[in-house]
């Protein structure tokens, strides 16, 4: 019998309430069920002591501290292969530079998992991700959109590039009774960008066509921007809310949720709206979740929600416009049959997600890294 893949990730965990964090937790955890061994290097800004969680955690990756540093690439070099999470905003330095750093080091076959692929990526952005994709063996994107903008805005050279989807845990709870009120889902971590005064443009224009879903934004305010700037997104989204008399059908769950009350809020919608202002964000692990559960969404024109949707799982509309977010959900409110086609088609979708069918993917992308062919 084959000796299992012992896998170090170099990632983000809990508690740090992010979604790389989660992503991780996921697919380690899959990992581990189906055979495979797995351990972390937990990416943090302080040398707080790391609670225990689903993952072993075997060290820690403290900002750009040589010291640091150099424990990480110890605890990976001992693993078969080593997995990392590249997110710019995950490691220390500019754009996250510090990665480079371990890279150099790493003496064991690397694949970077590609978070964030920017169609126009500022120099230096550019400069950090090509030095990444060339210092691992197999890089990794989560659609085919990210695939086509990573070979158009980068310099992928001889690293391998393959397309694995986002998993999720597939849940297609038909248990939970449609409310009499529809309700609108909003979920992740909360700030500038997110959308969420163009929805309550929308939900003015709704009720003034007198229909009148329930909308719940849930999600704390990310970490980063209240160190920034404290709460002041959510503060003005609420006055908003206010001044257009809306304070009965908006609410705000101002909490980071674990998996199966995330799951509970989910299944209670009937549509999940992602009105995000950016257009480029290649993967929406939030798109993914709802898509898992069988819920339609409704989302603007992000590459990944244009991709993943296309076959009728939900709508997209153009960015920072309430009105077209209103017309999008209005249509599906007052269309029982277009909202069934929606939720059936988002629930034949959610089947080439499950994290079980994925972790297989990085299973076969590691065997091949192995194999006596790429020693």
């Amino acid at each position: 019998m084959a000796e299992p893949i012992n896998y170090g990730f170099l990632s983000s965990t809990p508690p740090t309430p992010c979604g790389v964090a989660t992503f991780t937790t996921a697919l380690g955890a899959t990992l581990v069920k189906n055979g495979s061994l797995v351990s972390v290097v937990r990416i943090t800004d302080t040398n707080e002591p790391t609670t225990r969680g689903a993952l072993d955690v075997v060290g820690t990756l403290v900002g750009d501290d040589p010291s640091s540093i150099d424990r990480a690439i110890r605890a990976l070099n001992k693993c078969d292969v080593a997995v990392l999470q590249h997110e710019y905003g995950l490691y220390a330095g500019a754009d996250g530079d510090a990665i480079v750093k371990v890279l150099e080091k790493l003496k064991v076959p690397t694949i970077a998992i590609l978070h964030t692929v920017k169609p126009h990526p500022t120099p230096h952005q550019a400069q950090v991700l090509n030095a990444v994709i060339r210092g691992v063996d197999a890089a990794v994107v989560m659609s085919e959109t990210a695939l086509a903008v990573l070979h158009t805005a980068n310099e992928t050279t001889d690293t391998p590039v393959v397309v694995i989807p986002h998993g999720a845990l597939v849940s297609l709870d038909t248990s939970v009774a449609p409310s009499a009120t529809p309700t609108l889902l909003t979920w992740g971590l909360l700030g500038p960008g997110k959308g969420i005064e163009w929805m309550i443009d929308a939900m003015v224009l709704l009720r003034d066509q007198g229909v009148t879903p329930h909308y719940v934004v849930a999600g704390a305010t990310h970490p980063k921007v209240l160190a920034r700037e404290g709460d002041v997104y959510r503060e003005s989204l609420v006055a908003s809310v206010a001044k257009n008399g809306l304070s009965d059908l908006v609410h705000f769950d101002n909490d980071y949720r674990d998996l199966p009350s995330l799951q509970q809020l989910i299944h209670a919608a009937d549509i999940v709206v992602l009105p995000y202002d950016s257009q480029d964000q290649a993967t929406s692990g939030v798109l993914v979740d709802a898509i898992a559960a069988g819920v339609p969404v409704v989302a603007t024109d992000f590459p990944h929600a244009k991709e993943l949707l296309s076959s009728g799982a939900g709508v997209v509309v153009a960015h920072k416009d309430g009105a077209a977010l209103a017309q999008a959900i209005y249509d599906l409110l007052t269309s029982p049959p277009l909202l069934s086609a929606a939720t059936s088609e988002a629930r034949r979708v959610a089947t080439i997600l499950d994290w079980e069918t994925v972790a297989v993917q990085y299973q076969d992308l590691t065997k091949q890294l192995l194999s006596p062919a790429n020693s």
